[in-house]
């Protein structure tokens, strides 16, 4: 998880960014045995005895380190390596960063708000650089698979549930909060506790942390005091994509190197897959999606075809529903539960009729 330093802003005061990368980036990558990767890993691989309260992993399992094959399939284009058994074990997208891997089945949940889980099989990691057809072949790939099949430190979900509801503080060397559960952002005056606009948005992930941040651009940003401890729905995804595992950010709603700063602007200028585009309807295929997608939603009452809301897709639920992950305002923070709405993107729901993008990082 640990980032690319070139694609990174950083903390323009009180912490050094190694200290910061150090303690979050948790590492935990198992010894081979007998041709075998055996995952001994626990909890977030970052240290600590912890454990989130929204994840349950599987009892230890071996993972292969050869006998690889590598399958071609498209819309979108992408490679499928399989073990010898023809078992998938990954899955690489052209055009993305995201990889999909198979690990130990884990268990998602948010009990005071749904009765809804997520079992998954899936870890999401960001590769370094953008995937294309034959990396398969490079020196780079080699050595870089199997480490990364067998690392057992927070992917991207778990990071993202670092934030959710219940998720213990965790601060970093330096006495920084760079986890724990988050709000949204704080009461608007005048504004009913059922209303949409109940919580104000603009909250971006240095507002979750406390500190400025200057991004490569030059840009410096100046945290809210009011803020401390919100992020909205884009800077959640800001604060687990961008500040968590190394993707490059800006602070613009146009064209730019890595994540823009609203969802719209995330649904039309972030690079990587596009694999709905807005038609301004909700789509009826969801089949190209894969946990780690983002997904982008029209949901702003009087503006019905305006991208104004995004979040993470789980995958699929114990109902057989897919489910996302999402910073809201009713609901005060990141959450896969149905406060003010059920949190799948099937069927008639509020979320589901908004549902209008999907794109892979």
């Amino acid at each position: 998880m640990s980032p690319d330093p070139s694609h990174r802003g950083v903390p323009t005061r009180g912490v050094g960014r190694r200290k910061v990368l150090g303690t979050i980036a948790g590492v935990a990558v198992a010894g081979a045995v007998g041709g075998y990767a055996v995952d001994r890993a626990r909890g977030h691989g970052d240290g600590s005895d912890a454990a989130a309260p929204s994840q349950d992993s599987t009892p230890p399992t071996a993972v292969p380190t050869g006998g690889y094959r590598y399958e071609r399939l498209s819309k979108p284009a992408r490679t499928v390596v399989r073990s010898a058994d023809g078992g998938v074990l990954a899955t690489f997208t052209d055009g993305a960063r995201t990889a999909v891997l198979t690990g130990p089945t884990r268990t998602w949940s948010e009990p005071r708000t749904t009765s809804a889980v997520v079992r998954s099989d899936a870890w999401v990691r960001l590769m370094p650089h953008e995937w294309s057809h034959g990396r398969e072949q490079t020196a780079w790939f080699r050595g870089w698979f199997p480490k990364t099949l067998a690392d057992r430190g927070a992917d991207v979900i778990a990071t993202a549930f670092e934030y959710g509801d219940g998720a213990p503080v965790r601060r970093n060397a330096d006495g920084l909060r760079y986890a724990g559960d988050a709000a949204f952002g704080p009461k608007v005056p005048g504004e009913s506790q059922t209303s949409f606009h109940y919580r104000d948005e603009k909250s971006d992930f240095y507002d979750y942390l406390g500190i400025p941040w200057t991004f490569p651009d030059g840009t410096h940003m100046t945290p809210e005091r009011a803020r401390y401890g919100d992020v909205d729905c884009s800077g959640f995804m800001r604060l687990v994509w961008g500040y968590r595992s190394g993707y490059p950010m800006h602070t613009t709603n146009t064209p730019g190197i890595g994540l823009p700063r609203r969802a719209y602007a995330i649904a039309a200028y972030a690079p990587g897959v596009l694999l709905i585009p807005d038609t301004k309807q909700q789509p009826t295929d969801l089949s190209t999606l894969q946990p780690g997608d983002l997904v982008f939603f029209a949901i702003n009452i009087g503006k019905p075809l305006a991208v104004d809301h995004c979040g993470l897709y789980l995958g699929l639920d114990d109902q057989g529903h897919p489910r996302f992950y999402s910073s809201r305002s009713q609901a005060n923070g990141p959450t896969m539960g149905d406060l003010a709405g059920v949190a799948r993107l099937d069927g008639t729901g509020f979320y589901a009729q908004g549902l209008r993008v999907a794109r892979r990082l």
